[in-house]
């Protein structure tokens, strides 16, 4: 299944700030905690798991 618009402006989001698109997939929750702890320890890290709460989102909603 294509991605949609949105998710498409996300993973591009995710490349400068990656706990944003997080936040807007999965609210204040751990795996926005996670990313910001990512993020400290580095830029990269926090991006992969960006790109990975968007793909997991997108499958999820696109299953139901």
């Amino acid at each position: 299944m294509p991605s949609s618009t949105s998710d498409v402006l996300l993973y591009f989001l995710a490349i400068w700030v990656p706990p944003v698109p997080v936040f807007l997939k999965r609210a204040c929750g751990a795996d926005f905690l996670i990313n910001i702890l990512l993020c400290v320890l580095g830029w990269i890290p926090g991006v992969i798991h960006a790109w990975y709460i968007i793909s997991k989102s997108e499958k999820i909603a696109g299953s139901m």
